[in-house]
């Protein structure tokens, strides 16, 4: 259990860390004006008429970070801030949640997989946790329910292992077609695409941090399992 808080922790650390550094570093590109003078909503717009995509709306949502794609009503969420500022970090997450809309419109087939899963993840992630504690507290007394409870435990906590994993390439697959897209249409000088391209970069470390700590918790959980067996 101690082994398991220290582990907890260091991973809280360093996930903390790098959020902390993607605020600041979508604050200092917030500073860097497009000098196309387009908003987020507008370089999200062209996007998608550049894609051939009429079928989804950007729309304006309340809070910081909080923009998402949202495949099953079809739109691209923008939190306010990049919905109507004209700067090299509103242009990285605009073009980057419209890169996940094309992602959806081309079957492209890690989103389809990761699309898949999510029921399953809305319930491992609720009670994964819960068992593998009260598996870890009965297979301290030697039980084999306790193993088996444990078990379950872990492999609950596998599908949302999975799901981090997953969900990298869909993240890094966005930014790419973001970035590309950025540069071909001409829509920023370089000094604006590379701008993007950091703060697109210290994004997709927060996913990045979040699989590794999943996988290694997952790891960690099995090798105790083995361990009481």
């Amino acid at each position: 259990m101690i082994g398991y808080y220290m582990l907890a922790g260091v991973i809280f650390l360093v996930s903390t860390f790098v959020s902390r550094k993607l605020k600041s570093k979508f604050k200092h590109y917030s500073q860097v004006s497009l000098r196309n003078g387009m908003s987020g909503k507008e370089i999200a717009e062209k996007m998608l008429a550049d894609n051939g995509i009429t079928d989804v709306e950007v729309i304006s949502v309340k809070g910081e970070l909080t923009d998402h794609y949202n495949p099953a009503n079809k739109t691209v969420n923008l939190s306010e801030v990049v919905y109507s500022q004209r700067n090299a970090a509103a242009a990285a997450v605009a073009s980057h949640e419209v890169g996940h809309a094309v992602q959806h419109a081309t079957a492209y087939s890690w989103l389809k997989m990761r699309s898949a899963i999510v029921p399953a993840v809305g319930i491992s992630s609720k009670l994964s946790n819960i068992v593998i504690m009260v598996g870890l507290v009965l297979s301290a007394t030697g039980t084999v329910f306790g193993s088996t409870v444990f078990l379950v435990g872990i492999a609950l906590f596998a599908v949302t292992t999975a799901f981090t994993m997953i969900t990298l390439p869909v993240e890094y697959d966005a930014s790419n077609r973001a970035l590309a897209w950025l540069e071909s249409a001409k829509m920023v000088t370089s000094e604006e695409h590379a701008g993007a391209k950091d703060a697109l970069k210290w994004a997709a470390r927060t996913y990045l941090v979040a699989a590794l700590g999943s996988l290694v918790t997952l790891l960690y959980f099995v090798s105790i399992y083995m361990n009481r067996r």
